[in-house]
């Protein structure tokens, strides 16, 4: 079993707790559904975010979602002139038999714009209901 780092990345519309708790966890949920990962896979998560985001830490959501003996951390992006704003990022540690190449990053809503070059782009969930 190998360590593989896995990133994912999402925008808000608005800097409100509840928000960022739903886009947050749809970000986790989505980088485990992608690479059929389970909470047990995860060594550590660093997330990241703008800092016009303040309405709650993102590593809360994980929490909720079960990351409760996951170590979590969480920073503010760098303030780059003319960067995205509202963007929470993270990069997890996991373990995984995928090779690096077969690692899906996650980037949604208006972060999709930030890597292009990155398969997924939109949320599983979203997939699921066309």
């Amino acid at each position: 079993m190998a360590v593989r780092a896995v990133r994912g990345a999402t925008q808000l519309d608005e800097d409100v707790r509840e928000h960022m708790l739903e886009r947050v966890a749809e970000m986790v949920t989505d980088v485990m559904a992608a690479n059929d990962l389970a909470v047990d896979d995860f060594i550590s998560v660093i997330f990241t975010a703008t800092s016009d985001l303040v309405s709650e830490f993102p590593a809360y959501a994980a929490r909720r979602l079960g990351f409760g003996d996951v170590p979590l951390i969480c920073a503010r992006e760098l303030e780059i002139e003319g960067s995205m704003p509202r963007v929470v990022r993270m990069m997890a540690h996991v373990e995984t038999d995928l090779p690096r190449s077969a690692i899906t990053h996650v980037y949604l809503h208006g972060a999709a714009n930030l890597r292009r070059d990155l398969t997924r782009t939109q949320s599983v969930f979203d997939e699921e209901t066309r």
